[in-house]
């Protein structure tokens, strides 16, 4: 099955149908899952980025796949793929603007602060990328813009499954 997602995903053909369905599943099942399940999670690890739109200062929330990331896995990476589509997606621009965000993962609500990858890092974190889920590369494939990566790090590495709008609000709750 994952073999047939993988192709499907591929084609130009789900790069201009997927984002006018695929997002809306996705928070429609995290809804109704009490943030504990995305429809996508179900080939891919998953998350619910929620970001101030970088013009608007509106909070975004952006379903997404993701790779985790360090020994233990302490972060997550994000790929601003845009299903293979020439611009570069939205929450891609909101975190430059606005690196510190939060994401839903797995029903805990963690503060991150976004960092976009460059040079060798980012080098090194594509070719990790890649083997996770290899349609991305095609995706790069067929555009000229550089493929944005992040990594999204929790804000408190006491503990990283704290609860809150703290990285949303920039307000620590409680004060």
């Amino acid at each position: 099955m994952e073999r047939i997602v993988r192709r499907v995903s591929s084609t130009r053909t789900f790069a201009r149908i997927a984002p006018h369905f695929v997002p809306a599943l996705d928070r429609a099942v995290h809804r109704l899952t009490g943030g504990r399940r995305l429809l996508s999670g179900q080939l891919l690890p998953s998350l619910v980025l929620t970001a101030r739109g970088a013009r608007s200062g509106q909070l975004r929330r952006t379903p997404l796949a993701c790779m985790r990331e360090g020994d233990p896995a302490s972060a997550w990476v994000v790929v601003g793929s845009n299903y293979g589509r020439p611009g570069h997606p939205a929450w891609t621009g909101n975190l430059l603007a606005h690196p510190d965000a939060e994401i839903s993962w797995k029903g805990r609500d963690i503060p991150v602060r976004a960092q976009l990858l460059r040079g060798a890092e980012r080098d090194a974190a594509w070719a990790a990328v890649v083997r996770f889920w290899p349609p991305y590369a095609r995706y790069q494939a067929r555009v000229e813009r550089e493929i944005r990566l992040f990594r999204l790090v929790p804000r408190d590495p006491v503990d990283p499954g704290v609860t809150g709008a703290a990285g949303v609000s920039g307000q620590v709750p409680g004060h």
